[in-house]
């Protein structure tokens, strides 16, 4: 099996069934390379989070120290994205995403050999560096292979990431009880290796390419990369995607400890986890579609908006009288994640331009977001209640908006700052 390369020698005109025979079966191996990517980008989050308090004890690190935990997906994401297009320049974007698969697996598998706080700390940096990686090449490489099906590859990418999201929260309670906090935490680094497997094929079958292009057709040319500084539209993607990762971090770091609070017990606040991040799932599979179709979605990002305001409202005034309500809600509001996501492609010509406002989006968004979950924590430890905390996020919401009006109109970002 090989992948098609277009190359300066080939004649033009129509491919030869070989060729296309070729090209098909080259595109499918790099999507069963994205899909499993996707599902490695959240794991290291979500299996983490649930145990963050049975870890602190055998380890012997205090409960504040659970924000710093909750910094570092956020920050990790923030310092990869604005690095990651060096990367990319300088050996590639498939070189790229197989080196993050290693990184996140040797981080996961090396963060539970470790018996100090310092050690989980840094491995955990490790893990989270190379899913930060991940988070900026998929996009891009999502507009080089599949141009013809931004939408559908984008959803299919999407739900892939809610699923490594919401199966990790949903099983790390009862792992770590049959096996311990160690196995459950760290069977997840066989994904970050099994990932990196596909890629190793896409690159064995481009060996001796001359060129970076895969799929021969329209629309999948690399081309210069923009300027995104300048960029209203990327600035506007950035707080946009920047407050969406603000409150869903605060949210996947604190929402145990609020349920707890209010008499719940360790597993109700897991299962609570993994139903906020199920509920991705529903806006995995619908933002996408709905963004491509809508000429502006800002709408969109007002109901999010909407479901994030009344889900605060009710965990902070009556948490228990409907949980599982509130976290339905509060589920829905982090569409915002998925449409941000596919409008990176949308918004721009290129793979080249893709991977630069993923970079800047993500690199800018993850650095805003990075405060969330430490501040979040820091308000409640202040003031010993949950609505300086829950005021934070309400004010996030805000600046959120502001960013998808911006984000959400109609330009191209190689048009530049007139444009864009």
């Amino acid at each position: 099996m090989t992948v098609a390369l277009p190359e300066t020698s080939r004649p033009a005109g129509p491919p030869t069934a070989d060729r296309r025979r070729s090209l098909i079966e080259g595109r499918l191996l790099v999507l069963a390379a994205i899909v499993m990517s996707a599902l490695t980008l959240r794991v290291a989050v979500t299996a983490f989070t649930p145990l963050a308090e049975e870890i602190g004890e055998h380890i012997g690190y205090s409960t504040a120290v659970v924000g710093v935990f909750g910094m570092i997906p956020t920050l990790m994401f923030s310092v990869t994205g604005l690095l990651t297009p060096l990367l990319v320049r300088r050996i590639g974007l498939e070189w790229t995403v197989l080196a993050a698969m290693a990184a996140a697996g040797i981080g996961m598998l090396a963060r539970v050999l470790v018996s100090e706080t310092v050690g989980l700390l840094l491995f955990s940096a490790l893990a989270l560096g190379g899913m930060g990686i991940g988070n900026i090449v998929v996009p891009p490489l999502v507009k080089r292979y599949f141009p013809d099906r931004l939408a559908t590859v984008s959803a299919l990418y999407i739900t892939m990431v809610q699923i490594g999201t919401v199966i990790p929260a949903l099983v790390a309670v009862p792992l770590a009880e049959s096996y311990g906090w160690r196995v459950s935490l760290g069977v997840w680094a066989l994904l970050g290796f099994a990932a990196a497997v596909p890629w190793m094929g896409v690159l064995w079958n481009r060996r001796g390419a001359a060129v970076a292009d895969t799929t021969g057709l329209p629309g999948a040319s690399t081309g210069p990369a923009p300027k995104v500084w300048r960029s209203p539209l990327a600035w506007g993607m950035s707080a946009m995607f920047g407050m969406t990762s603000l409150t869903t971090y605060s949210v996947f770091t604190w929402l145990p400890t609020i349920l707890s609070d209010a008499g719940a017990d360790a597993a109700f606040g897991g299962s609570m986890v993994a139903l906020f991040a199920l509920m991705g799932l529903i806006a995995a599979l619908t933002a996408p579609t709905v963004a491509a179709r809508m000429t502006n979605p800002f709408p969109v990002a007002v109901g999010c908006a909407v479901c994030f305001l009344v889900a605060f409202a009710g965990l902070l005034i009556a948490p228990m009288s409907a949980p599982v309500l509130w976290v339905v809600i509060l589920g829905l509001g982090p569409s915002t994640f998925p449409m941000a996501l596919t409008l990176i492609n949308l918004r721009t010509r290129t793979p080249a331009g893709s991977a630069a406002l993923s970079g800047f989006t993500q690199g800018v968004g993850y650095a805003l977001a990075c405060i969330g979950p430490l501040v979040f924590g820091m308000l409640h430890t202040v003031t010993g209640g949950w609505a300086a905390p829950f005021a934070l996020l309400a004010a996030s919401v805000v600046v959120l908006l502001i960013g998808a009006w911006q984000a959400c109109k109609p330009r191209l970002l190689e048009d530049g700052p007139a444009g864009g």
